[in-house]
């Protein structure tokens, strides 16, 4: 019996283009407008098209004291905060990814919940927190208010990967005579590399640029979103602002796509 040849899907209807070109022009163009006045040679106000384009604005921001200081408070936030997140999310997987007990699925509801919730409400909740706990807010407070969401980030993409890994493999490496950490060293850590870095990565990121769990948390210090807006209501700092925001906008988008192409290579049926 002679199959039937496979025939290819149908392309989208053109209302589904439209559809999706409408949502990623309404995604974006906001963006590239960003893109656009870091470059007006006007400071006041926003007009479009700007009158003229200029690099002037880089250059003062580039010589601003204050805005690297609050880089490197951020870079410094979001590095422990990740460093965090990377420990307990492993953790967190290794705990529920192949076990069943009850209140397992209460527990993983409980590690998802603060990336779920508004960052309002997690930022309340924290400075409640540590208010009633009399913990001052600083440098530590906002890691560890960066934390409870980075860590969701760094667990779903280790509990995934660990439910994707053949339990015959820690079995062998078991009857061969390895203990747990040489089987976690040698078996496992091979095998969650690029989801424990794709998940750095997007807990970087987050961290990076997260302003209202920050503001909740934070005591004198300022990190670049506050810094942000802060200079906002300075209507001469519109540019500089808007310079900063390339920068956040490329260094956020690096680590984002690295992340995706880190886990999109590891799909089934994918070659890397």
């Amino acid at each position: 019996m002679r199959s039937k040849p496979i025939r290819p899907a149908p392309g989208a209807s053109a209302g589904l283009r439209l559809a999706t070109w409408s949502a990623v022009l309404f995604l974006h163009v906001p963006l590239a407008l960003i893109i656009l006045y870091a470059f007006s040679s006007e400071d006041k106000s926003y007009v479009f098209p700007p009158p003229g384009l200029t690099t002037q604005w880089f250059a003062v921001a580039l010589e601003r004291e204050d805005l690297w200081e609050a880089v490197g408070l951020s870079v410094r936030i979001a590095l422990w905060a990740t460093a965090i997140a990377l420990v307990l999310g492993t953790l967190a997987a290794g705990a529920l990814a192949r076990t069943s007990f009850f209140g397992r699925e209460a527990i993983s509801l409980l590690l998802i919940l603060p990336i779920a919730l508004p960052g309002v409400v997690t930022g309340i909740a924290l400075r409640s927190g540590f208010h009633s706990m009399e913990i001052p807010f600083s440098f530590w407070t906002i890691v560890i208010g960066h934390a409870t969401f980075c860590v969701v980030v760094v667990y779903n993409n280790a509990v995934a990967r660990l439910r994707r890994i053949s339990p015959s493999l820690i079995e062998a490496s078991l009857d061969l005579g390895a203990n747990s950490f040489q089987t976690f060293r040698y078996v496992l850590l091979p095998q969650l590399g690029s989801a424990l870095l794709a998940g750095a990565l997007l807990a970087f990121a987050l961290s990076f640029d997260e302003v209202i769990v920050t503001t909740f948390t934070a005591g004198q210090q300022t990190t670049l979103p506050i810094w942000m807006l802060q200079e906002l209501i300075r209507p001469r700092q519109r540019p500089v602002t808007n310079v900063v925001a390339v920068f956040i906008i490329v260094l956020t988008f690096v680590p984002i796509i690295a992340a995706y192409w880190l886990t999109r290579s590891d799909e089934p049926g994918r070659h890397r």
